[in-house]
């Protein structure tokens, strides 16, 4: 299967952006459990913002298009594939990975 993004329904991108909020969630709740602290996930249709002190990471979705933004102000665009990945400049990952780095990232 290529990396492209094959235009698929909009419902499949809809899916694929609540699972990242729930990788997202799951991951930083397991990165806390040593502290005994939490991060706050909220999730909208098109924007998820998780946060931890003073770390932030803000997702916003248009169809599979994704892009992020830190609170330091790096930023990038991503996109969802049809095999569920995240596609961006350094190649294709799939998605439980690049959400277990951003929480890793956000919970240090």
């Amino acid at each position: 299967m290529s990396s492209q993004c094959f235009d698929l329904s909009r419902d499949v991108w809809g899916e694929l952006w609540i699972s990242l909020s729930s990788l997202l969630r799951s991951y930083t709740a397991a990165h806390g459990l040593h502290r005994d602290s939490q991060a706050t996930v909220q999730l909208d249709e098109d924007r998820i913002m998780v946060s931890h002190g003073s770390r932030r990471l803000e997702l916003e979705r248009t169809g599979a298009e994704v892009n992020w933004k830190r609170e330091d102000g790096s930023k990038g665009a991503l996109q969802f594939t049809a095999a569920g990945r995240l596609s961006g400049p350094a190649g294709e990952e799939e998605m439980d990975m690049a959400a277990e780095t951003w929480a890793r990232e956000i919970m240090q």
